[in-house]
Formats: structure tokens, C-alpha cells, sequence
């Protein structure tokens, strides 16, 4: 397989405030990703962009994402339950790199999230740790269109993302929390892309998956965190 992509990760000197547009001049530090790819690694290029941008400060690890999106439509409103059935974006993180105890984020375009605590991948008989909830999580999410309203073209969404250190230390022990200059993680960001047909005026959700990722797993699992990329502070 080829080399794991890099993402060096800026400190910020200054919070950004959150309203999900990634328009705050903080986020001016932070280089944005390469474009999401197939998970496969394989296949044409997704048909719609997605990229994200991510820094740091004292308390926070800030992560943003920015999706190309002619129809924005979304129906999951409880938190905690299964987001990838409709489109959404999520991250990733294995601060100690071990493939083990592994933090899994969603959300959708409604702000629904979903968090889980991976004690080890599914492909080694993981169960996840459902909910997680880290207490001290920020979110922000903006529309640059309308929600639900097939009769319009929207130019997509965004999300704005503020992990507490405090509530990522438990899975990073023996290591410094937040990390120190040079460290690395294992990261991952993906998107998971639906179909869709207008029914009575109505979104209806397709039947094709597509999972759009930062770092390719060349197979369609996301639970492989040896193919994660590197997430240097």
C-alpha cells in the first residue's frame, strides 16, 4: 500500500468561534486536507468535494468540514443512532496509534450526532462502547442552501468540530494530553454519500453506499486503524 497521508496540524493562536461556516480568520492557519478519495482507493474521483482543515489550542483539538452538496436532506433526529443510513461526516482518532480503544464521531445535516468508543475493530470482534458522549464536545453546523427543499440547488454543507483534550487523555494514557509538539496520532475523516430520488416532493434515500475518506483503507472498512492516517502536532 502506499505511504499514509500526513497532516500537520497548526497550533492556533487564537479560538475560533464556532457557527459551523469555517469562516473565522483563526482557521486561516490550518492547511485544508487533500480531497476525500474512495475508500477503496480505487475508482473515479468522487463526484462531489469534501475536505477538512483541522488546529489546536490548549483545550481543544478543532476540526472542520466542508462538503460540496447540490441537495442537503437529512431525517435522523435521535441522537446516538446509526447516522451512516443517510449521509453524514465523521472522524476518527487513535491518539496512541494501537488499534485499540478508538474514538468514532458523526454527524448529519440536522446536528444529530453519534458517538462511539471502539475497545478494538470489528474485524477483530470488536463491540463498540455506545454511547460515549465526551461531556465537554462542541459542535456547529451550517447550510449554504436550504434543508429538505428539493426545489432549490444547494451549494453544501459544513461542520465545525471542538474535542476537548480533557475528554480525549482516556484514550491516549501514558502519553501527553493535549499532545506536545511533534507527536502523532492516527486519524481518519470519512463521509458517507447516499443516493437519492424526489418522491412527492420528498427526498428518498437510494440504495448505494459511497464512502468518501481522507485516508484510503483500500478496502470498504473503516475499522482498519493501521490504514489511518498520521495526524502530526
Amino acid at each position: 500500500m502506499p505511504d499514509l497521508p500526513v497532516y500537520d496540524c497548526p497550533r492556533t493562536p487564537a479560538a475560533p468561534a464556532l457557527d459551523g461556516t469555517l469562516t473565522d480568520p483563526a482557521w486561516e492557519v490550518a492547511p485544508w486536507t487533500t480531497d476525500f478519495v474512495d475508500i477503496t482507493g480505487e475508482g473515479p474521483r468522487p463526484r462531489l468535494r469534501t475536505r477538512a482543515k483541522l488546529m489546536y489550542d490548549d483545550e481543544y483539538l478543532y476540526v472542520g468540514g466542508l462538503l460540496e452538496e447540490p441537495h442537503v436532506w437529512s431525517t435522523m433526529r435521535e441522537k446516538n443512532t446509526k447516522l451512516f443510513e443517510e449521509n453524514n461526516f465523521e472522524l476518527f482518532l487513535d491518539p496512541d496509534g494501537d488499534g485499540l480503544n478508538y474514538y468514532e464521531f458523526e454527524i448529519n445535516p440536522l446536528g444529530t450526532i453519534w458517538e462511539l468508543t471502539l475497545p478494538k475493530p470489528y474485524v477483530d470482534g470488536g463491540v463498540p462502547v455506545d454511547p460515549t458522549n465526551l461531556p465537554g464536545l462542541r459542535t456547529a453546523l451550517h447550510i449554504d442552501g436550504t434543508l429538505n427543499d428539493p426545489s432549490d440547488t444547494d451549494t453544501g454543507w459544513s461542520v465545525e468540530l471542538a474535542v476537548p483534550w480533557a475528554d480525549l487523555a482516556s484514550y491516549n494514557e501514558g502519553r501527553a494530553t493535549p499532545p506536545n509538539p511533534g507527536d502523532e496520532w492516527r486519524m481518519n475523516l470519512m463521509r458517507c454519500e447516499w443516493p437519492h430520488e424526489v418522491v412527492d416532493g420528498a427526498y428518498v434515500k437510494g440504495s448505494e453506499l459511497d464512502f468518501w475518506v481522507w485516508s484510503p483503507q483500500y478496502v470498504a472498512d473503516m475499522h482498519r486503524p493501521d490504514r489511518w492516517g498520521v495526524l502530526r502536532f
